[in-house]
């Protein structure tokens, strides 16, 4: 259960029924997420979130799909449970495959270990890669 629950569209002010109407334009849907659902409790944090969202994960250099591998990969790192799903159906929707899943997870686990391994070795920067 979320920490202070949910805010349903039926109880919800007119300030959060608003976004949560943008939301359901925005991803062409006609349900809101528990994520927008306990964000809800505090109308400014749904606002700004949402409209980060949108923002960020909008049209852009990087395509949609990569946008999505990225949001998967760091809430891997993270280990946020409700991002992994939210983002990896996102994902499937956009046209990403299984196999593109797994190869995914290979590169997230190996950048993990190379990560901490440099970390854990003090390894300083090469010079060539300031340039």
């Amino acid at each position: 259960m979320a920490t202070l629950g949910f805010v349903e569209y039926k109880d919800a002010s007119p300030e959060v029924k608003a976004v949560y109407d943008d939301i359901m334009t925005t991803r062409k849907i006609d349900w809101i997420n528990n994520f927008w659902k306990a964000l809800a409790n505090d109308p400014a944090t749904l606002k700004r979130t949402w409209q980060d969202i949108k923002q960020i994960m909008g049209p852009g250099t990087l395509d949609p799909l990569t946008k999505e591998l990225i949001y998967v990969a760091v809430s891997v790192s993270n280990q946020c449970g409700y991002c992994i799903a939210s983002h990896t159906a996102s994902a499937k929707i956009k046209g990403m495959t299984d196999d593109m899943f797994k190869e995914l997870m290979a590169v997230v686990g190996m950048a993990n270990e190379t990560n901490r391994l440099s970390a854990g070795y003090q390894v300083e920067i090469d010079e060539q890669f300031r340039k």
